[in-house]
C-alpha cells in the first residue's frame, strides 16, 4: 500500500507546487509582501544569528587559552562570553569616541569659518574672471551674499518644515523599531552563544532523523564547511581591516597629514564593508583634512587610491582568500558578482558563499577523478 500510495503523493506534490509557482507569477507584488512579511518576522534571528557568529570569533580564541592555561574548565563559557562582548563592544565605542569628537569638531569649525570661506572662495572667483577676461573669456558675476543665503535656508526650512516634520517622525519611528530588533536579536544571540553546543547537537539529531543517512551526513558536511569557511572568513576580514588601518596610519603620518590616528581607525573599520567603506573612509577622511589643510585633503585623496588599489588587489585577495582557502581571483570574482547580484549583502557574504562552493566543486572533481582512475 505504502508503494501505491508513493507516486499518487509525488503527483499531488508537484501539482501544488506548479499551482503555487503559477500563482506567484500571476501575483508578484503580493508574493513580495509575503516575502516582505516572513523578512521582517525572522530579521531579529537572522540578526541575532550575525551577532552571534561575529562574538563568537573572539569566544573560540578566550576558550582556547582557557583551556590551555586553566585546569577547571569551571565557569569557563559565562567569563569568556562576557569578555568577548567586552571586547566587541570596546572596539565599537572606542571608534565612535575617536572619530564622533573629531567629526563633530570639523563641523563646529566649518560652521564657525564658513564666511571666511566664501569671502575666499568669492576672491578666488574675481581672480579667475580678471584672468579669463584678458583672453576675451567672460565669466557670470559671483554673487554669494551671506545673508541671501541664510534666509535662502530658512525660507526653505519654514516652507518645507511639516515634510522635513514628517520624515524626522518616520526616520525616528525606523530607529526605535531597529533598536527594538536590535535588543531581541541580541539576547537571542546570548541564547545561542551560551548554548551552542547543545543547539548543534540538537540540529544533527534533526538533520538524521528527518533525511537519509547519505542525504544527513552530506547535509552536515557541508553545513560544517560553512561554518568554518564563514569564522575564517571573518577573521580574515577583521586581519586585513587592521593592515589597512596600520598602513593608512603608518603612511599619513610619513606625509604628515591632519587626524591620523583619526582618519586611520575609520579607514580600518570602514574595510570591514567592501567597496562602499572605502568611499565612506575617504569622503569622511578629505572632510575631515579638508577643513584644517585643503591642499593636503586633495593629496589624502590621491595617497588614499594608491592605497586602495594596493589593497583590493594585493592585501585583500591573500589575507581573506588565504583565510577562506580561495585563490585571489576568485575573491574578486565573489565580491563583483556578489555586489552586482545582491547589492552589499551580496559583497559581504559572496567571498565564504564561494568558498563553500568552491571547495565542493574541487572535491567532486577529485572524486569524479579517483573513479576513473585518473591521477589529478
Amino acid at each position: 500500500m505504502n508503494h501505491d500510495n508513493f507516486p499518487t503523493k509525488r503527483i499531488l506534490g508537484i501539482i501544488t507546487f506548479g499551482l503555487l509557482l503559477y500563482w506567484g507569477l500571476l501575483h508578484p507584488s503580493q508574493v513580495g509582501a509575503i516575502l516582505s512579511g516572513v523578512y521582517a518576522l525572522v530579521a531579529p534571528f537572522v540578526l541575532g544569528f550575525a551577532i552571534a557568529f561575529i562574538v563568537n570569533v573572539p569566544l573560540r580564541l578566550l576558550e582556547g587559552q582557557w583551556d590551555k592555561r586553566m585546569k577547571s574548565p569551571k565557569g569557563k563559557r559565562p567569563v569568556c562570553l562576557v569578555a568577548s562582548l567586552i571586547i566587541v563592544a570596546g572596539i565599537i565605542f572606542a571608534l565612535f569616541f575617536i572619530v564622533v569628537p573629531a567629526l563633530t569638531e570639523s563641523i563646529g569649525n566649518l560652521t564657525a569659518q564658513l564666511p571666511q570661506y566664501v569671502r575666499q572662495l568669492e576672491s578666488l572667483y574675481l581672480s579667475l574672471m580678471e584672468l579669463l577676461a584678458q583672453r576675451n573669456i567672460v565669466l557670470p558675476t559671483l554673487d554669494l551674499d551671506l545673508e541671501k543665503i541664510y534666509s535662502t535656508v530658512l525660507n526653505f526650512i519654514t516652507n518645507y518644515g511639516e515634510a522635513l516634520m514628517d520624515t524626522t517622525i518616520g526616520v525616528t519611528t525606523s530607529i526605535v523599531s531597529v533598536i527594538v530588533n536590535f535588543v531581541l536579536a541580541f539576547v537571542f544571540s546570548l541564547y545561542l552563544l551560551a548554548q551552542k553546543e547543545t543547539f548543534m547537537r540538537q540540529g544533527r539529531k534533526v538533520v538524521n532523523a528527518l533525511l537519509p543517512q547519505r542525504w544527513a551526513n552530506n547535509t552536515l558536511q557541508i553545513a560544517t564547511l560553512t561554518n568554518r569557511t564563514f569564522a575564517n572568513f571573518v577573521t580574515g576580514q577583521l586581519t586585513e581591516a587592521v593592515i589597512l588601518g596600520s598602513l593608512c596610519f603608518l603612511g599619513m603620518t610619513i606625509f604628515r597629514f591632519p587626524y591620523a590616528a583619526v582618519v586611520s581607525v575609520l579607514i580600518g573599520f570602514c574595510a570591514l564593508i567592501p567597496i562602499f567603506g572605502a568611499i565612506i573612509g575617504a569622503i569622511v577622511g578629505a572632510f575631515l583634512i579638508l577643513l584644517v589643510a585643503p591642499m593636503k585633503a586633495l593629496w589624502f585623496l590621491v595617497f588614499l587610491i594608491v592605497l586602495q588599489q594596493l589593497e583590493g588587489n594585493l592585501i585583500y585577495p591573500r589575507v581573506v582568500g588565504k583565510s577562506v582557502g580561495l585563490p585571489g581571483i576568485w575573491v574578486l570574482a565573489a565580491v563583483t558578482v556578489g555586489g552586482n547580484a545582491f547589492g552589499l549583502v551580496g559583497m559581504l557574504v559572496g567571498v565564504p558563499v564561494c568558498s563553500v562552493l568552491y571547495t565542493l566543486f574541487r572535491e567532486f572533481v577529485n572524486y569524479r577523478l579517483e573513479q576513473k582512475n585518473i591521477t589529478p
